[in-house]
């Protein structure tokens, strides 16, 4: 890692030659082996320079820019949850593509941690040679329909999506809402309540079945790269073995939706980090009245502010990881994380688009882009609300949902 700036530096060079110091100020990431640092390294400068400086365009036109699949591939994002490394790694990984672009993080994370894991963990042996070999290269996609138009927050207990079963396979009615990658996804992971014994189960549903139907949700304020979508199941017919046989019960997928709340908070994290990069490189190239900006008291404070918010999301997700790793994450613990980083990386986009003035309002800049997907990641996955009552639930002994 860079140094950290002294004032010798600020005697010795002109101001824009500062040697800069990395946004992981307190070196989270020297947690990582040697072979796995090295690897983060490469991701991060692959992210930076392929992928952040194309994904404006695609953001400003609502578009997913699939031709950057194969990169994304060739550098492991389509298997993380298969990969072997640690419980570290994989976060700062997610850490990294966040703070490259959150849209495309959206896709990386629910890929791995909703459907790559989903389907190598609960899924039977056929639907695991048909599906995983295509899905770590992204040849394959998937989509995690639970969310409901009528059923968010509520989803476990509300859910009306309904499974039949009968001689000819199971009859899939009902509407999800909400559903990333649902309008390009190969199939979903689709969650519906079986009209027999009333228990939720998961499905896998190809998305080209007759009476299936995806429309895309337009006009986000942000994760605009992302297409989620309202998918439409009328009286579809799969077959009996498209029933995922380790998710008969919603039970089962508990230990899924608390990585992927984890795998969120990452999120917030890494969204910082590209918060500071895009803010402190606007305030030392900014001048105004005759010098930068970075040299105004304000800017500095806001800068330590978005860098301190972003420390603590860093070192809370490095405690987190731990917990993984241990098999001792329970979904208290995600909720906190995640209701925490995306609360600071709230403020801290905020802080940066200020930095940024009138530029700030403009995507050119990244500045407003990040701002707005903040808003996203404040929300989805629980929003900050729920997710604050689950650790009251967890703290008090009371709960605040009935």
């Amino acid at each position: 890692m860079p140094p950290i700036i002294n004032l010798e530096d600020m005697t010795q060079h002109s101001f824009h030659d500062i040697p800069f110091p990395h946004a992981d100020i307190l070196g989270v990431a020297d947690q990582l082996n040697v072979e796995e640092a090295e690897r983060l390294q490469k991701l991060h400068e692959f992210l930076q320079t392929e992928i952040r400086p194309a994904v404006g365009e695609y953001w400003d036109r609502e578009e997913f820019p699939f031709e950057l699949l194969p990169r994304l591939a060739e550098f492991g994002l389509g298997e993380i949850a298969l990969s072997g490394t640690s419980r570290l790694y994989r976060g700062l990984a997610y850490a990294e593509v966040t703070r490259a672009d959150v849209s495309i993080s959206a896709l990386v994370g629910i890929h791995n941690e909703l459907v790559v894991a989903l389907i190598d963990a609960l899924a039977s042996d056929a639907q695991r040679e048909k599906w995983l070999e295509g899905l770590r290269s992204f040849e394959k996609l998937g989509c995690f329909a639970l969310t409901e138009p009528d059923h968010g927050s509520d989803i476990a207990g509300g859910l009306a999506t309904t499974a039949q079963r009968t001689k000819d396979g199971w009859v899939i009615n009902g509407e999800k809402r909400w559903i990333g990658g649902g309008t390009f996804a190969d199939f979903a992971i689709c969650f519906a309540r079986d009209t027999e014994d009333n228990a939720v189960k998961g499905f896998i549903v190809e998305m080209d079945r007759d009476g299936v139907s995806a429309e895309k949700i337009s006009r986000k304020m942000g994760l605009r790269i992302m297409q989620n979508a309202n998918i439409h199941f009328e009286d579809v017919v799969i077959p009996h073995d498209n029933l995922i046989p380790g998710a008969e019960s919603f039970a089962n997928t508990n230990d899924f939706l608390c990585s992927s709340r984890a795998w969120v908070a990452w999120q917030g994290a890494g969204l910082q980090l590209g918060i500071f990069d895009k803010a402190r490189e606007y305030a030392v190239s900014r001048d105004q009245f005759g010098r930068p900006i970075a040299k105004f008291q304000l800017i500095q404070e806001a800068l330590s502010r978005i860098l301190g918010n972003a420390t603590v999301s860093l070192s809370m997700m490095a405690q987190i990881a731990r917990k993984q790793e241990a098999g001792e994450l329970e979904m208290p613990h995600a909720a906190l994380a995640k209701a925490t980083t995306t609360r600071l990386a709230r403020e801290s986009a905020a802080a940066g688009r200020n930095i940024g003035g009138g530029n700030g309002i403009l995507t050119d800049y990244e500045l407003s882009k990040m701002m707005n997907d903040a808003e996203i990641l404040y929300t989805y996955e629980g929003t900050y609300e729920i997710n604050s009552l689950i650790v009251g639930r967890a703290i008090t002994g009371v709960s605040a949902f009935v």
